[in-house]
């Protein structure tokens, strides 16, 4: 029988530094895939909205077309600076710059602080950390407790305001069934809009925020049937909210590129019927 003097002994030493061992890892696979990935598809998906922000054409489909296609990124078009066709009766004025300038601060403030793109950005961005059992790539952590990272505390409202922004979109959808000079039809556009539209809706009723609404701060579900129920519709949407939140934000990239290709010519929106 072996006495415990001769048992080995793994020496513990408390009170480390952030981020572990000196040793970065001692994971074997490919951890830094992922990382690698979201990186590359956060950046495109920047670099691509940026532009499509600032070129400020080709965003409308209007009556020459027999269409009625708004791109996302421009939409409401309240300003002044809008197409014919793309705004409605009541615009700013005072806004000379690309709409889509103005109208973005909801969708990506929405995103910028949802709880899943934290995670996402802060382990591709700035490695904190980039994966489960890698060391942490900064020397001290003080949560989200300081500026600028305190701000994310406004994503419940972002993501009211979003709700209103889906109305829109929806209400979009439903306008790309008017084929001026036609009547009403389908098209691959009037399907692009209205499948953006649901997966927009999808990933906000996904939502952490909006999991909260429906059963935070609530003792006894008893007392409270309706939310109980609104709850369990929303909590396995919320268990795919990554997945939901990747697929919303390729498509709705895709959804601008498909009513930009439209609007300057380079293909034609095929009538279903």
């Amino acid at each position: 029988m072996t006495s415990v003097e001769n048992a080995s002994v793994t020496p513990v030493t408390l009170g480390g530094t952030r981020g572990g061992p000196d040793t970065t890892t001692l994971r074997r696979d490919h951890w830094w895939l992922q990382p690698a990935v979201t990186f590359s598809v956060l950046t495109s998906f920047v670099v691509y909205s940026s532009w499509a922000a600032f070129v400020n054409k080709d965003y409308y489909v209007g009556a020459q077309a027999h269409r009625d296609l708004l791109s996302p990124f421009y939409s409401p078009c309240i300003t002044s600076s809008c197409v014919p066709g793309s705004h409605p009766s009541h615009v700013i004025t005072w806004w000379s710059l690309s709409p889509a300038l103005l109208i973005l601060i909801v969708p990506l403030g929405f995103r910028l602080t949802c709880y899943y793109y934290r995670k996402a950005y802060y382990r591709s961005f700035w490695w904190s950390p980039p994966a489960c059992g890698v060391a942490d790539a900064h020397g001290s952590y003080s949560g989200e407790s300081r500026f600028p990272l305190i701000l994310q505390n406004v994503h419940r409202w972002f993501f009211y305001l979003g709700l209103i922004l889906n109305v829109i979109l929806t209400i979009d959808a439903i306008m790309a069934f008017r084929e001026p000079g036609i009547g009403i039809g389908v098209s691959v556009g009037t399907l692009v809009l209205c499948a953006n539209a649901a997966f927009l809706w999808v990933y906000s009723i996904s939502c952490h925020a909006c999991r909260h609404l429906c059963g935070g701060q609530v003792k006894r579900f008893s007392e409270h049937p309706l939310r109980y129920r609104l709850w369990k519709i929303v909590t396995p949407l919320n268990a795919r909210h990554m997945q939901i939140a990747w697929t919303s934000l390729v498509f709705v990239a895709l959804t601008d590129l498909y009513v930009r290709l439209v609007a300057s010519g380079v293909i034609h929106d095929p009538r279903l019927f």
